[in-house]
Parts: structure tokens; sequence; C-alpha cells
């Protein structure tokens, strides 16, 4: 359903979330081996983090990640700074011309699935304790 960045993602945010909680900040080489990912994929990821203002960076040998504390960072947050907003807007059949005033076939019955994706993106934050729970899980 996402992209395999934004699936990574999540996945990063998750464990550097459980890191800080720990009271550590976490760097590139930490997060790629705790969730199998690419070294450079994960670096991309996440530079968008940080661009997208979900994630500080430190420089340095005490260096690494940790959330922005200055915001409440859901998992819908994630989904949009690395996907973007077209799975939960856009025509599931990729029509231009799709709205509930002029509806695709399958309209009616995708808009709930959406809304209810939508909710549970934005009601789910990233150091919701059950998310935490399941940081050593995260290997793919």
């Amino acid at each position: 359903m996402f992209s395999r960045a934004c699936e990574y993602a999540i996945k990063i945010m998750i464990y550097i979330a459980a890191n800080e909680q720990e009271g550590k900040r976490t760097g590139l080489k930490e997060v790629t081996e705790a969730i199998s990912s690419p070294e450079a994929f994960t670096a991309k990821i996440l530079q968008q983090l940080v661009k997208n203002d979900l994630l500080l960076s430190f420089r340095g040998p005490s260096g690494g990640f940790i959330l922005n504390d200055k915001k409440e960072i859901r998992l819908h947050d994630i989904v949009v700074a690395i996907d973007g907003t077209h799975l939960l807007n856009d025509c599931i059949l990729g029509l231009n011309e799709c709205s509930s005033a002029n509806p695709c076939p399958v309209h009616d019955k995708f808009l709930l699935v959406k809304n209810q994706l939508t909710e549970s993106l934005l009601s789910t934050r990233v150091n919701d304790e059950a998310l935490l729970k399941g940081k050593n899980s995260l290997k793919n």
C-alpha cells in the first residue's frame, strides 16, 4: 500500500522514538542494521524526514537523530512526508474527475476505506507505547 521508502520511514521513526525513550540518539549505521535497510537509501529517507521537520539531526561523535519534540508526530505525518497525499486523497482508479459530485464506479466503496486509513494514521503517534514495544521486530 505504501511505497518501500514510506515503509522504511515508519520503521526508522519508531526505532528512533524507542531509542530516544532510552535517552539515546540514533545514528545511520545503527538504523540500517536495526531495520535491515540499505544505507544509502536510509540516508535519503532520513534527509527527507529532517527536511520535513520530523527529525532533528546532529553531527559529530555524539551526533545522530532524534524526533522533533516540538511536534506530536503521527504516522500520517510520515506518510505525507514520504509518499504525499495521493494515496489518501486521489481516486483509486486514477481518474481526475472523481468526487462525491462526480463519483467513479468504486468511489463510495473506497471512500470509507480511505477515511478509516486516514483516521488510523492521524490517531497513531510514532511514540505510542504499543509501537515502541515492537522495536525489536522491525527487520524485514
